[in-house]
């Protein structure tokens, strides 16, 4: 492989513009990417077609030459209040971690919060497992969207399903719909 002329970073053999390859992309992804009202928004984001083998990050890195200071990660969220359980979903840098009992329990005003049982986050998103992505999620989640995600130039994130990621400027995760950037919402 050699280093692809249109991603910021990595070596993808291709880059495409996501909505030109939607086969690439979970349905609840394409849909958000349909929605976008800036025109030339869906323009900014990439995909890029990968081994779903290695879809976890740290492979992921390995085997695309991609820095984890560009990665970042959605994690899903089960906040409990009583009887009732919020799910939202958090994105923060691959190099930190997501400050799950202390910074997003509040953002939530929950009395507990946990990443979400794996088949709940599967089914609530509609994504494969290792491919969830803040791109597509269900209306009306809350998105935290870390502050250092929000300012990078491009981050790598997930596509929905595990052969695939999207490559896009931080600051449009900042504008998906109910987002929240929040300050050191990972460490």
């Amino acid at each position: 492989m050699r280093p692809s002329p249109t991603t910021p970073f990595g070596r993808f053999e291709k880059a495409w513009p996501a909505a030109d390859r939607t086969d690439l992309l979970a349905a609840p992804v394409a849909a958000a990417l349909r929605q976008w009202d800036d025109a030339a928004t869906p323009d900014s984001v990439l995909v890029v077609d990968t081994d779903p083998e290695v879809a976890d990050t740290a492979d992921f890195s390995a085997a695309y030459d991609v820095p984890l200071d560009v990665s970042a990660n959605c994690v899903v969220i089960a906040a409990r209040r009583g009887q009732d359980v919020t799910y939202a979903a958090c994105v923060a840098l691959a190099t930190t971690r997501v400050d799950v009992n202390s910074v997003v329990r509040k953002r939530l005003g929950a009395r507990k919060a946990s990443f979400a049982p794996m088949d709940a986050a599967v089914a609530h998103t509609g994504m494969e497992y290792g491919g969830i992505t803040p791109v597509g999620l269900p209306q009306g989640w809350p998105l935290l969207v870390d502050a250092a995600v929000a300012a990078a130039p491009y981050v790598l994130i997930g596509s929905g399903l595990r052969r695939s990621k999207l490559i896009l400027p931080g600051a449009l995760l900042a504008r998906l719909p109910h987002a929240e950037v929040v300050t050191a919402l990972a460490g």
